[in-house]
């Protein structure tokens, strides 16, 4: 599974977004990417609770920010020191909350495919954490992007407003 290929590479203070439509998988691969942690615990959908902590190889912290009403109220979930503890946060919806979050993010787009199991997945890394471990993580998605594929791009985006 993808979701597991890119928890091989994860170190603790890493952030994850997942976006992508209703039903599109973004708790499927929270789950995948657990499981390939070490998380025994059953991983669900954290929608109305918001962030939900598991004990793993690392801690995975996994926030749902889709019932969020304004993008400031992230910084009322600990989100800062979630990723000062050592975890990894992966955060769904994560796509809608990007001007709070610091300019450092592996963010995973997943989008339905032709048929009803397929799924499409989109990589993005942002900033430098992500960027020093490019080829490493072509590597791990070989199986996905079959051999011809291009180092992915890595964007630097201006920083948003996270806090110092």
């Amino acid at each position: 599974m993808l979701a597991a290929a890119v928890a091989e590479l994860v170190r603790a203070g890493d952030l994850i977004l997942l976006a992508g439509d209703l039903g599109a998988g973004k708790t499927t691969f929270a789950q995948g990417f657990g499981a390939a942690l070490g998380v025994t615990e059953r991983i669900t959908s954290p929608t109305f609770m918001l962030v939900s902590r598991y004990e793993g190889r690392l801690e995975l912290n996994h926030l749902d920010v889709y019932r969020l009403d304004q993008v400031e109220e992230v910084l009322d979930l600990g989100l800062a020191e979630m990723l000062d503890e050592g975890g990894v946060t992966l955060i769904e919806w994560g796509d809608t909350i990007i001007p709070v979050l610091p300019a450092d993010y592996l963010e995973v787009r997943l989008r339905l495919g032709e048929g009803d199991d397929d799924r499409v997945f989109e990589i993005q890394m942002v900033g430098p954490r992500w960027s020093a471990r490019s080829r490493a993580l072509i590597t791990v998605l070989r199986p996905w992007l079959g051999e011809a594929a291009e180092m992915p791009q890595v964007q630097d985006r201006p920083g948003g407003r996270w806090p110092e």
